[in-house]
């Protein structure tokens, strides 16, 4: 899936798929909301340490200024990036009859916490955020994924994936993870894994580069029959095995290895 990001003073990162049509009036009280919202464009923003609890937070929004109604708040300042260093808040909130998700990032000033990054996006998900913190490439900092889309078939989880970056001190959001749905840290590959569900099932094994995830096998299952292939860099697929499923349940088989097969222990 496409983000598109614009820059507001070359200090907030605002992304989202935003469906291509005329701009609407909801979309001007969106844009005042944020405003209100983030309070200022400013890249350093002063909050105080020892003013909010550590695990969680409460956004106040004047609702009838800013047309936008919370509906769900996420943060963490305890796991995220640095443990003890780094702050996510995520604020779900409904204009109109859109609902939007911001995605702030901080890190620990020895007063006040220091606004890195925010991202912005239009979210199409029915249900809560169901934030997960934990360490998606073996850096030993955790990142997090938080669900931001509705499958059309219940199997299939939708999240964004936010891979903290150590050298930079910010989070960075993966562009393409909402096209890979059960998202998992493969620690028997270094990788991470992703389960579709369909007519039949494919376990796709992907690999972090830069702001994407990019496929380097998949063992796919469907019609009674298991095929297995390598993904070259330029997403050229080589078949390397085509067997036949033993019991029409194995569909439903996630792989945790593709050459050999080695599927997930239950």
């Amino acid at each position: 899936m496409r983000d598109d990001t614009l820059n507001y003073g070359g200090y907030i990162q605002v992304s989202g798929n935003f469906p291509r049509r005329n701009i609407k009036m909801k979309q001007y009280f969106f844009i005042l909301s944020i405003l209100i919202i983030s309070c200022s464009t400013k890249q350093v923003m002063k909050i105080p340490v020892d003013s909010e609890n550590a695990s969680s937070i409460k956004t106040k929004i004047d609702t009838q200024t800013s047309k936008a109604e919370v509906i769900e708040t996420f943060s963490d300042s305890l796991n995220i990036g640095e443990k003890g260093k780094s702050k996510i808040e995520i604020i779900k909130h409904r204009v109109l009859d859109d609902t939007y998700v911001i995605v702030k990032f901080y890190t620990k000033r020895p007063k006040y916490w220091s606004l890195q990054n925010t991202y912005l996006y239009e979210c199409y998900a029915l249900m809560d955020l169901n934030a997960n913190i934990q360490d998606f490439n073996n850096d030993k900092f955790n990142d997090i994924t938080f669900i931001s889309g509705t499958a059309a078939r219940g199997a299939n989880e939708v999240r964004r994936l936010f891979i903290y970056d150590d050298k930079e001190k910010q989070l960075i959001s993966i562009i393409n993870s909402e096209n890979y749905p059960n998202m998992l840290y493969n620690d028997k590959l270094n990788c991470i894994d992703a389960f579709l569900v369909y007519g039949g099932t494919s376990t796709v094994f992907l690999k972090i580069e830069k702001d994407s995830l990019a496929e380097f096998a998949s063992v796919n299952s469907s019609d009674g029959n298991r095929t297995v292939y390598e993904i070259d860099k330029f997403g050229k697929e080589k078949l390397i095995r085509n067997d036949t499923l033993l019991d029409e349940d194995d569909i439903y088989i996630r792989y945790k290895n593709f050459n050999p097969i080695e599927k997930y222990k239950e």
